[in-house]
Formats: C-alpha cells, structure tokens, sequence
C-alpha cells in the first residue's frame, strides 16, 4: 500500500505545513529560512535548495509589490519515494488580468521588472496560479529532490491538494488527514481532535497512522474503518471523523462521516453533498452509515474540518476547479477560514494528463 503523499509524523513542527505571514522584508528572509531548514531535512543538495530559496523569495515580494500582504505556506510532499517541497503564496490583492503578459520577463504593473513569476516557474519542477481581477491570486510551486534530475516524478494515479493548519494561537495542529492507495483504489480520511493543541493532536494523528496500517494491501472501507477508530480512539479526546473511499475501476465512491466534517463531490453535473450523522468516534458514535455515489473521471472531491465556514462556492472563481487542487484548496482557506479554529480542507481529483494551467484570464 503506498501512502501518496506525506503523512503526519511525530515532528509536527518540522513536517506538517507552516504558515508565514507576508507584509514586509523581513517576513520574507522568515518564510526562506524555513524553507532552507525543510531543505536540509528532506535531504535537498545546494541546488535545489538554492532554488527553493529563489521560488519562496520571488513569491513573498510578489505579494508585498503587489498585494501588501499575504501568506507562504510551506510543506513536505512524497511521490514515489521522491521528496519534495511545495509552497503556495496566496494573497487577496487586485490580482492579474493579463496572465501571460506578467509571465514575460520585464513586464511589471509597479515601475519594477517582471521577472519574478518567470523565475519561480523556470525553478519549479511543478507550477500552477489562479488568479483573477479583483480575486487576488494563488500560486503553487513544487521543487522536488535531487533524484527527480530534471523530471517531475512519476505522478500517481490522483491530484491531491490539502491545507492543514493549527489554530493561531498553537503550535500543533489539532486535525489530521491522509490518504492510502492500491492499484485504482483510494482511502482519504479526514478528522478533527476535540478541542485544540496536544491533546487533540494526538487523535486525530492515531487515527491518521490507523488508516495506514488497519488493513495490509487494501485502502479500507469507510464504515468498518470508522468502527476501527473508534475502538482505538478510546482514551483520547475523540474526534469527527469522514472517510471517502474511491474505486475508479468500479466508478463509486462509498463514504461514511461521524460528526462536523463536510464532503462535497463536484462533477460535470451538479454539486453533491456528501451526509455524515452526529457523534464522536472514541467516545459517543451513535451511528455509522456507509453512502455510496457515482464516481467520474474529473470529479472533485473536497473535504474539510469546520475551521472552514461552509458557505463558499466555487462558482464565484471562474476556472479554479480546472486548476491543481492544492490551488482549490488556498483559495478556500483564504477566502473562508474562520480563524478560530484548526483547519483542514483536502482537495482530491483523479488524475488527467494535461498540462498545468497558468491562471485564469478574465476580461
């Protein structure tokens, strides 16, 4: 069973996503020394460190000429035993109408030379943006390890895109998630520790490492895993608890919640609300019921804590869903995180092979 990307480990000061404010120079030289130090624990040579450091500088001074403030968060990220890097600069500024004129080295709206987007995507071994007029803009770059030589790693068989961070005010994220795979199968699981801190970390990270192990060679079922947790749960605080389960051979996605995690799966024909029932899994499950829906090539699939409000809508970002889903991700969490609690949100999509967009150009 391979784990597709990163999951969350007993370091979660080093492994789990930061978040660096964005306003000034100095937060800039802040955001880089993360990303320096990451580097060095994932095993980076100077080069690609260097060129780490490069894509965080560029993208942090974007948003201060362009935006005044805004947000890098950094994470680790696994492909086929490949580590890498991914860091996404998001900011709510004007935005940009002419996506390719600003890729262009020496064009520029602030009196300066456009050359930092053409560098980060020249340093980025994977790129995205989402930006348009008046809806700020979102930038994903992935710099991958020194075995990748010039070539991305071989991509699995799904786009993954997350969000995971702690409430302000700590240092542990109190939410988890993690996804398994084998062959055309798929677990994500997504849960929410009771309260904050430690304590709630602790889980949310058993049932994260549960997912892995609970059964050798195929990612599990939502409802017989749920009943797992919540046997190994006991003990701890609890937690909400969603898990999807994806079989693209058979085209159905089976999925089971417990508590306040919501899951929407978006196709080319409607939005589709996916029902979880009240309880805490470790401590008071009332009840577990297992759903099952229709599964396409190109369906969405997003899942988040209730660190999110639950009233966006992606038809307000034009093309996003067409973007990485670590883009769809960032742009939720900017735009409708509710800052007084951790937040998850997981952006799931089986994989096609195109091309990655560079932003959306509207009139």
């Amino acid at each position: 069973m391979e784990t597709v990307l990163n999951h969350l480990e007993p370091q979660p000061d080093i492994l789990r996503q930061r978040s660096f404010s964005i306003g000034e120079p100095s937060e800039i030289a802040a955001a880089r020394r993360a990303g320096n130090e990451l580097a060095r624990l994932v095993g980076f040579d100077d080069v690609r460190a260097g060129q780490l450091a490069i894509v965080i500088s560029e993208a942090a001074t974007n948003i201060i000429k362009h935006a005044r403030r805004g947000e890098i968060l950094l994470r680790k990220v696994l492909r086929g035993g490949t580590s890498g890097i991914e860091v996404l600069a998001i900011d709510q500024g004007p935005g940009m109408g002419n996506v390719r004129q600003h890729m262009q080295d020496g064009q520029s709206t602030t009196g300066t030379y456009g050359v930092g987007l053409g560098a980060i995507r020249r340093l980025s071994q994977e790129f995205d943006l989402y930006t348009a007029p008046g809806k700020g803009a979102a930038l994903m770059m992935v710099v991958w390890g020194p075995h990748a030589s010039s070539s991305i790693p071989a991509s699995p068989n799904w786009q993954i895109g997350a969000v995971c961070l702690p409430l302000a005010s700590e240092q542990v994220c109190g939410d988890a998630w993690n996804i398994v795979c084998e062959g055309h199968e798929l677990s994500l699981m997504v849960a929410d520790g009771l309260g904050h801190g430690p304590l709630a970390a602790r889980a949310s990270e058993t049932a994260s490492a549960l997912l892995e192990n609970s059964t050798p060679g195929l990612p599990p079922l939502p409802a017989p895993f749920i009943e797992l947790a919540h046997g190994a749960l006991r003990g701890t605080r609890g937690a909400a608890m969603a898990v999807a389960h994806i079989d693209s051979a058979r085209r159905e996605l089976r999925y089971a919640g417990v508590g306040n995690i919501a899951a929407c799966a978006f196709d080319a024909h409607q939005r589709r609300h996916l029902l979880s029932h009240n309880g805490i899994v470790g401590s008071n499950l009332r009840k577990v019921q297992e759903f099952r829906y229709p599964w396409q090539l190109g369906t969405m699939l997003v899942m988040h804590t209730d660190g999110l409000h639950t009233r966006w809508d992606l038809e307000q970002y034009p093309g996003l869903a067409q973007c990485h889903p670590s883009l769809v991700a960032a742009v939720l969490y900017r735009d409708f995180a509710r800052g007084r609690d951790d937040i998850t949100v997981v952006v799931l999509r089986e994989h096609e092979e195109h091309e990655a967009v560079t932003g959306q150009e509207t009139a």
